[in-house]
């Protein structure tokens, strides 16, 4: 694929804070993502999401900074955003169109235009296994079919960086596999964030697990150190969350 060329795929994130209503939603977050797929873990409210909205500047943090591939998401915005392919938690919108039409929006936006952009398109129809859905409307198609089309638009500009929020949420088994296999593919010459409720998924597909709770880092080691006996992440995120905040947090 012909996209973004940036050697450097490093996600750097500095004393991170970001608060709702007094309540911080990320608080005090430090950490430096390389190649490879980190699982973004945490019970409803840790701050998950909040993060990585911050992360791609959907929302500015109250303190801290972010460095894209060495840009300043703050500062310098777009060529920080260019190394970026986020696909959002529950992602929709823009049924009327066709899978090829809302790539052929997807693509311009970022600059790519005409026999390009066809070529790109058809690239990446092929790497996420979406042909035959090309020509038909968002809204005719299956969750799964739609998670596909909406992870195509993430990778269409070859970014070296994905930030995928929940995207095997409300898919059945086959289409989990499906789209795990597809993070797989990328995941030897890309930084990939990925946010998940399914701790089976971090232990099959993850290189690093970080667990956030209440806005705060709790742990961030290999699946394997966090691992019980049975290989299992369970007991120890229970452990590592339990104390909850009262109070619901946005993310």
């Amino acid at each position: 694929m012909n996209g973004v060329s940036n050697l450097n795929t490093t996600i750097q994130v500095t004393n991170l804070t970001k608060s709702f209503d007094n309540l911080n939603a990320v608080d005090d977050i430090s950490m430096t993502l390389t190649t490879g797929i980190t699982g973004f873990l945490g019970p409803n409210g840790a701050g998950k999401s909040t993060t990585m909205r911050l992360l791609c500047g959907f929302s500015v943090p109250d303190s801290g900074a972010v460095l894209i591939c060495g840009h300043d998401i703050i500062a310098t915005p777009r060529p920080a955003q260019a190394c970026i392919g986020y696909l959002p938690e529950a992602a929709g919108g823009f049924s009327h169109l066709t899978v090829h039409e809302f790539l052929m929006l997807c693509g311009e936006s970022r600059g790519f235009w005409g026999r390009k952009l066809n070529a790109i398109i058809e690239e990446v129809a092929k790497t996420v296994a979406l042909q035959e859905a090309l020509d038909r409307q968002l809204k005719s198609l299956s969750k799964g079919w739609r998670q596909r089309a909406w992870f195509a638009q993430a990778v269409l500009h070859d970014p070296p960086i994905l930030i995928l929020d929940e995207p095997t949420d409300g898919l059945d088994p086959n289409q989990k596999d499906h789209i795990r296999e597809l993070i797989r593919k990328f995941a030897s010459e890309k930084t990939i964030l990925l946010s998940t409720h399914i701790l089976e998924e971090a232990e099959e597909i993850c290189d690093r697990a970080i667990i956030l709770n209440n806005g705060r880092i709790v742990a961030d080691e290999t699946p394997e150190a966090l691992a019980d006996e049975r290989g299992r992440l369970s007991s120890a995120f229970r452990q590592l969350t339990q104390q909850q905040s009262q109070n619901e947090l946005p993310g």
